[in-house]
């Protein structure tokens, strides 16, 4: 093992997108990770824990029955052996399948018990269905991206990864912490609409403060201002303009040949529409890369918009290592960076059926045991 979180031991059950995410984050940086599959997991495998399914590297799987006594009795056992939880069903589900937290912070007292929901664990919409988008357009966030017209969705970078998944990542650690130091677990309840709300901190700061006014695309950061946008080139492409400072704004307009008075005031928006039709036009004359190679070693913060594939090959994403290719699979390296303890190349994902055993006897489970729970038909 190795890595910052060495010797941290994680029970994950298997979920979608955000407590899947958390897992990896922490099994990245060398928390040993086992990944806790239903009974028939087996069916899913086609589609779940392929080399692409790289939400689920550097752990092994396994398929527990968890609606038999033996199955369930199994991974408590596992629990009190754990640092963490991760559990990412409607609320309610783990305490029906008997691993709720209560059951699991008494086999195991010091547990940080993590639940990821897109709710909460209460509310008048914690057991509703919802999706990435939905959570984040309570939370007034989703309201203030994308053109006049309409909101769009950012992906689901905003309430899956950013306000769910890292957010839980860091509550797990701050609980495992806190329960190294005074011996005592709790209950992280991590919810998407609650992490992407406190993302959006500096915006309520801006509003709060005058300096976040209009709707949207009509401020500053998001598309209104013509100093921080993008914009469209001669052959397609697309350069991202962030020329917020006096000084970058003066090196963006000297290279694309504009008079300086005619971007004065810079803050004023009434006049945005027409400074941002003077830079389009400007951008408008020469290809993408043409661009990227003027203001490359220039202070004008102008960078080229990259698909999926450029960004593999950029020069800058290149020499920091940004992407591995793990089973013929380019994906993101593990982020941040350690001095002193980095993190191990990520590892394929292993099926659920796969050496079970092997994984169990690596968390304590005497070979017996193991024996007794595929007989059962309970592993």
């Amino acid at each position: 093992m190795s890595g910052a979180l060495a010797g941290v031991k994680i029970i994950e059950l298997v979920g979608l997108g955000p407590a899947p995410f958390a897992a990896m984050m922490l099994a990245d940086h060398g928390a040993d990770v086992l990944r806790i599959h239903p009974k028939t997991a087996r069916a899913s495998v086609a589609t779940m824990n392929t080399p692409a399914d790289v939400l689920a590297r550097s752990r092994p799987s396994i398929a527990l029955d968890l609606k038999s006594p033996k199955g369930c009795e199994a991974l408590l056992e596992l629990v009190a052996g754990a640092d963490g939880f991760i559990e990412g069903f409607r609320p309610g589900v783990a305490e029906r399948l008997g691993v709720g937290p209560d059951i699991c912070l008494a086999r195991n007292p010091a547990l940080a018990y993590g639940r990821m929901t897109g709710w909460g664990q209460h509310g008048p919409l914690a057991s509703s269905a919802g999706h990435d988008i939905n959570y984040i357009a309570l939370t007034g966030v989703l309201a203030a991206i994308g053109p006049a017209e309409r909101p769009i969705p950012p992906l689901n970078l905003l309430g899956d990864f950013g306000g769910g998944g890292m957010v839980l990542a860091f509550g797990m650690l701050a609980a495992i912490l806190s329960a190294r130091r005074t011996g005592h677990g709790q209950v992280i309840d991590a919810a998407m609409t609650d992490g992407t709300s406190i993302l959006a901190a500096m915006t309520h700061g801006f509003r709060a403060g005058g300096v976040w006014p209009a709707a949207r695309e009509g401020n500053f950061l998001d598309g209104g201002a013509f100093y921080y946008g993008t914009y469209a080139c001669a052959d397609g492409g697309f350069v991202a303009v962030g020329s917020i400072e006096p000084q970058f704004l003066a090196t963006l307009l000297a290279g694309l040949g504009l008079n300086p008075a005619d971007f004065e005031p810079q803050d004023d928006p009434s006049h945005w529409p027409n400074q941002r039709a003077k830079v389009a036009a400007a951008f408008a004359t020469k290809p993408r890369d043409y661009w990227a190679a003027l203001f490359e070693n220039e202070d004008a913060c102008v960078t080229p918009v990259l698909n999926w594939d450029e960004a593999q090959c950029h020069p800058h994403n290149v020499a920091r290592e940004m992407f591995v290719t793990v089973g013929d699979v380019p994906q993101p390296a593990p982020a941040p960076r350690f001095s002193a303890t980095p993190a191990a190349k990520p590892q394929a994902p292993t099926p659920p059926d796969g050496d079970a055993a092997a994984a169990l006897r690596k968390w304590g489970l005497q070979t017996d045991k193991i024996a007794r729970l595929q007989a059962a038909g309970a592993l």
